[in-house]
């Protein structure tokens, strides 16, 4: 049986999102030997504007490369959450940042609150790790992706100097989530 992921990762410009989207790609389609897309937006501001990140995994070839059908939103906003819940296809996951979303979208999906913005500020003393935490989580989550691969992307795709605090980010998430759960 075959299988396509759709991931969207939405906040604002500066959040590392299209990074996140990357490494997220790259684990799948070099360490695990799937099929992935990346694709971005971004508003006119690069900082602080709309910012999106879509990822499509598959075991089969990825015919169209846009997500129209996302099993887990990734939102750090409350716009991106007010944007993009409608795209969740029915039984899908919707992960928010608790401290940024205060209404909640409703509907046939589920919703898990993650403060990952404090954890990253709290835990690893650096906001600017929150992709790397929410990477964590989504592998929990989705287990679509080995946390073996991600690990690797992580590594070859953060900025030299930076790998171990990105690696501890990444555990955060995944501790987060486990504890959560």
């Amino acid at each position: 049986m075959s299988f396509r992921y759709e991931i969207r990762l939405s906040g604002e410009g500066g959040q590392g999102l299209v990074l996140a989207g990357k490494i997220l790609a790259e684990a799948a389609a070099i360490y695990d030997d799937l099929n992935a897309t990346q694709s971005q937006s971004y508003g006119p501001e690069a900082r602080g504007g709309a910012s999106r990140s879509e990822v499509i995994i598959s075991d089969e070839d990825i015919d169209y490369p846009k997500a129209v059908d996302i099993d887990l939103l990734l939102a750090l906003t409350q716009e991106s959450v007010d944007k993009y819940y409608q795209d969740v296809k029915e039984d899908g996951v919707i992960v928010v940042d608790e401290d940024n979303i205060k209404q909640l979208p409703t509907g046939p999906f589920k919703v898990h609150k993650v403060p990952v913005i404090r954890l990253a500020r709290e835990n690893l003393g650096r906001a600017l790790v929150a992709n790397i935490v929410a990477l964590g989580v989504i592998a929990r989550i989705s287990k679509v992706v080995s946390e073996d691969a991600l690990k690797k992307a992580i590594e070859a795709r953060v900025p030299k100097g930076t790998e171990e605090l990105n690696l501890k980010a990444f555990e955060t998430g995944m501790k987060a989530y486990s504890e959560i759960e």
